[in-house]
């Protein structure tokens, strides 16, 4: 908390303005900007004498201590004395897909615009239910939550993901290799923090999930990113991840079904995959949350079924294949030389030890959801929303002039190509800003999952088709001021 010098707390003004803030950021709304994790149009925006809006004066009140006394009793304003920075391990992570482009949608939306909202895959948000039958199990049984439970998980939950485990082929996974997660993003955390010491390195796709580059400079590691090829239906590059392989290298980050390109591997890539990493002595970190999101008789392999001379640890949950994201319910399993491995494990679960356990009603949800009907073949199978909808959206793209797009087998996602012959995008995220102005239609910026040209987006086809339509039909639009 601030403290206000008890001779003028009656002259304080209940509000905070940018006149009276600024100064302590040298006078610079681009450092007051990033200071707030917003955008410098959104702070420029902001009128010098009014209150600055009341979610950013909290964070600025709470987030900086003390009050230089003697200049309030000079001039009756508030003068920070020391600034509270955020840790330095943060310097390298970041996450634009909620970045400073959705925080000028949120201010475009106090404005009374309708943004439209193709950035995040939340199925909920679009009129995908979960079955009925899931939610009901939870409440029947949500009084039995109130409580911890083991720290790995619910044992109902883990028995479940066991026996999927056995139905498809994973071997030796026992009832402890299993561990229970506030949604796959925690466990991702945890798994690297056990591993990692400082300047340790992850292999990572690029295009990726930029959590999996953050999490991995967080837990103080290095991110070395390796290419997946457009021109072969976005397969990874082997010869480029071998190639960046050190005596640093931990461990190789395999998302299959991928996000963001809807790529689903063959047999053979995740084979070749295997014997990498047998050969260099590297954690294989499958990261398999869409594995049942799948068109076109296209066909996932685990990637514990591929072998068992490597550790595999996979990630699975409830998310996206029951439409269940708000339930925040995923899980690790541990698979494959895991005799190699028990100082490590014995990390995770130290991890999983620390934060008590995960949210039970959400583990819940997982013995039914396994166990019964896979509504989500209804969506990915021909006549399905989610099939209809990644075809038009599909199609729409292709029919742009210069805008190319290789059709996802898998996923929630697209990641067309704007050709930079036939258009100039310099900066792409100021493409998606500019863009989210003009047509109040948001997306992502292909370099926000660290893809290293500024000539692709990401874009969430889980709007009704014929919205679907309309919105890349205003990306179409939009992209003939840009033509060369």
């Amino acid at each position: 908390m601030y403290k206000i010098h008890r001779n003028i707390q009656s002259k304080y003004k209940p509000m905070l303005t940018l006149s009276e803030i600024l100064p302590h950021f040298e006078g610079k709304k681009s450092l007051l900007a990033k200071h707030l994790g917003i955008s410098r149009q959104a702070v420029s925006r902001w009128k010098q004498e009014a209150p600055i809006p009341e979610k950013h004066e909290f964070k600025l009140r709470h987030q900086l201590i003390g009050w230089d006394d003697n200049s309030m009793l000079e001039k009756s304003k508030p003068r920070l004395t020391r600034d509270i920075h955020s840790s330095s391990k943060l310097s390298n992570v970041n996450y634009e897909i909620r970045g400073p482009v959705l925080e000028e949608a949120y201010r475009l939306e106090e404005e009374g615009h309708r943004i439209t909202k193709l950035n995040i895959g939340n199925p909920g948000a679009f009129g995908f239910h979960a079955p009925e039958e899931i939610i009901q199990d939870v409440i029947y049984n949500l009084s039995s939550a109130e409580g911890y439970c083991e720290s790995r998980g619910l044992f109902p939950a883990r028995k479940a993901i066991m026996q999927e485990c056995q139905l498809r082929g994973i071997p030796n996974v026992g009832i402890n290799d299993i561990y229970m997660g506030n949604g796959v993003s925690e466990l991702i955390l945890m798994s690297l923090q056990a591993l990692l010491e400082n300047g340790d390195e992850i292999l990572i796709p690029a295009p990726d999930y930029p959590l999996w580059t953050a999490s991995t400079s967080l837990a103080g590691g290095r991110a070395v990113h390796y290419l997946c090829d457009e021109n072969q239906d976005w397969e990874p590059d082997l010869e480029d991840l071998e190639s960046k392989i050190t005596d640093r290298t931990r461990g190789i980050v395999v998302i299959n079904p991928n996000n963001p390109t809807g790529a689903v591997y063959s047999k053979d890539t995740l084979t070749r995959i295997a014997r990498i990493a047998e050969k260099h002595n590297l954690i294989v970190f499958a990261d398999e949350i869409y594995d049942k999101v799948l068109y076109d008789g296209a066909v996932h392999t685990p990637f514990s079924t591929i072998t068992e001379d490597c550790l595999v640890i996979s990630f699975g949950g409830l998310s996206k294949n029951y439409r269940l994201a708000g339930f925040r319910s995923g899980w690790l399993i541990v698979s494959g030389a895991k005799d190699k491995a028990k100082d490590y494990l014995e990390g995770i679960n130290i991890l999983a030890s620390m934060r008590l356990c995960a949210n039970v009603p959400g583990q819940l949800a997982v013995q039914t959801a396994l166990g019964g009907y896979q509504s989500i073949n209804d969506l990915v199978l021909p006549g399905g929303r989610l099939k209809q909808q990644r075809d038009v959206a599909w199609q729409a793209l292709n029919d742009i002039p210069g805008v190319s797009c290789v059709k996802p087998k898998g996923a929630l996602y697209l990641f067309p190509k704007i050709d930079p012959k036939m258009y100039s995008v310099p900066d792409d995220e100021k493409f998606v800003l500019d863009l989210l102005k003009s047509k109040q239609l948001l997306l992502v910026q292909g370099t926000a999952f660290n893809w290293p040209t500024h000539d692709h987006l990401r874009i969430v086809f889980l709007q009704p088709h014929e919205e679907l339509q309309v919105s890349i039909d205003k990306l179409g639009s939009f992209l003939k001021k840009y033509r060369s």
